[in-house]
């Protein structure tokens, strides 16, 4: 039996290959939109993917289960729990507790492990040739290492109401009933890892093993002393904002993504029709540098999405394809490194990107406002805005400041003062520039805080030790 993981840095997001090595066929588990990785893997071990499933209806990136079975041929297999309310709105064999599939000598069987979801489902992996005893646990966003998927989701992103105490339960009664039945022995291999919005305490160590996790996860100690609600209160404390996009990839991932088939590689375009595209608001730019180098001059209304690991986490904060029907223009170096961009932006529903450019000139631009902080107190501001999370604001904020999480700002404006001057931070000038860009070409007026937070508290304790020698 052949193992691999296939994990996306930015969306701290694992997908797995799994292959029998004697029939030389594969199944995915939880595979993203852009597929060639899976196929470059079938390929590189002689295997022919025919089958793909998925754990749950994910909220945190758009699936490719849809992209691969059209790209392979291979039969769809999705959850049938969870009730009416949470049943798939595309075609695909129903999978229920107990259920197999089965690759030569490998059985998959599905385990139902509501409360991350209502339809959720672990794999237990059983390699035939080896052990007649499964040996391997897909947790999907049941239990991460350390962690345990959040119940909340469905109430802060789509439209739920209070279900996060239903969904608390059911959690630990899947812990109760089904993960701490299984050997101590058995391999956890989860789909999220640390910097996930699927969970507050992920840890980065990419697998555990049930005994591990029984022994030292935070929820250990509740479940042998049947302590429901402290388990409960527990879990919803503190979990992180989640990001607004998750409501799209929600609805989206239901009813089936959209299948794209093979890409054209992106072009390079022509600037000076860029510009006349620009002028015309036909098309809408992304300033892909970093956040030290877009306050020196950016592209007048665009938005400023880093290039590295974060694009797609990014993006989907800015750029919402339900409503943004412009085309997206790239900055980038080259052909390949717009294409590893575009492929980011493709795991969260960005696809309508028309090429890309390797400068600016001939461009309309603008400088971004800054302002110091030591200014900052003496500045007439109609509200300064924390767009970090409200973890981070609770930790510690310039006072008087409303926190409003950069992944939430463009769906929360009627937050926003329809008038006056809105400084924003974060905490080291990232995130800031990221949210600020999509503001100013919503056309509030922004002036960014330089350095954020971390420059701001720096000032306050050099300000605090003049003071007091």
């Amino acid at each position: 039996m052949l193992i691999e993981r296939i994990y996306d840095e930015d969306l701290a997001q694992a997908s797995y290959f799994i292959g029998c090595q004697a029939k030389n066929e594969a199944v995915v588990v939880d595979g993203r939109r852009d597929i060639a990785v899976y196929q470059d893997l079938a390929e590189k071990n002689g295997m022919k993917i025919v089958a793909v499933t998925e754990t749950h209806i994910h909220a945190d990136y758009l699936s490719g289960t849809r992209e691969l079975a059209a790209a392979t041929g291979a039969k769809i297999y999705l959850s049938g729990e969870g009730g009416p309310d949470w049943q798939y709105g595309f075609d695909g064999e129903r999978l229920y507790d107990g259920d197999k599939i089965t690759l030569g000598n490998i059985n998959i069987q599905a385990v139902h492990t509501p409360g991350h979801t209502p339809e959720h489902l672990s794999f237990l992996v059983t390699d035939g040739a080896f052990s007649d005893q499964p040996g391997y646990l897909l947790s999907g966003d049941f239990v991460f290492s350390g962690d345990l998927g959040r119940p909340d989701l469905l109430d802060e992103a789509a439209g739920g109401v209070d279900t996060r105490f239903v969904g608390a339960k059911q959690l630990f009664a899947s812990l109760r009933d089904k993960f701490l039945t299984l050997p101590d022995y058995v391999q956890v291999h989860p789909a999220h890892g640390a910097g996930s919005a699927c969970g507050k305490a992920l840890g980065a160590i990419p697998s555990s093993t049930v005994g591990y996790e029984r022994l030292y996860a935070w929820w250990g100690p509740y479940l042998p002393a049947n302590d429901e609600q402290g388990f409960i209160n527990e879990l919803l404390e503190g979990q992180p904002d989640a990001h607004a996009y998750f409501g799209r990839m929600k609805r989206e991932n239901r009813e089936g993504p959209a299948v794209m088939g093979e890409r054209t590689p992106l072009r390079e375009l022509d600037n000076a029709e860029v510009a006349k595209d620009l002028a015309a608001d036909k098309v809408t730019f992304i300033d892909t540098r970093s956040n030290s180098e877009v306050p020196e001059g950016t592209v007048t209304r665009s938005l400023n999405v880093p290039a590295g690991k974060s694009v797609a986490s990014y993006g989907a904060w800015v750029v919402n394809p339900e409503t943004d029907k412009n085309p997206l223009v790239l900055l980038a170096a080259d052909q390949e490194q717009a294409m590893d961009m575009w492929d980011h932006l493709v795991r969260v529903g960005i696809d309508n990107v028309a090429g890309y450019l390797t400068s600016l000139d001939g461009l309309p631009t603008a400088t971004p406002k800054l302002i110091q902080p030591a200014d900052l107190a003496g500045f007439d501001a109609a509200m300064v805005l924390d767009v970090r999370n409200r973890t981070e604001h609770a930790a510690g904020h310039i006072p008087g400041s409303y926190q409003l999480s950069g992944g939430r700002v463009m769906w929360h404006l009627d937050e926003l003062p329809t008038e006056g001057t809105i400084v924003t931070y974060c905490q080291s000038g990232v995130r800031n520039s990221v949210a600020a860009s999509a503001l100013r070409r919503a056309g509030y007026d922004v002036v960014e805080l330089d350095g954020s937070y971390a420059a701001w508290a720096a000032w306050r304790q050099a300000r605090e030790s003049v003071a007091s020698s």
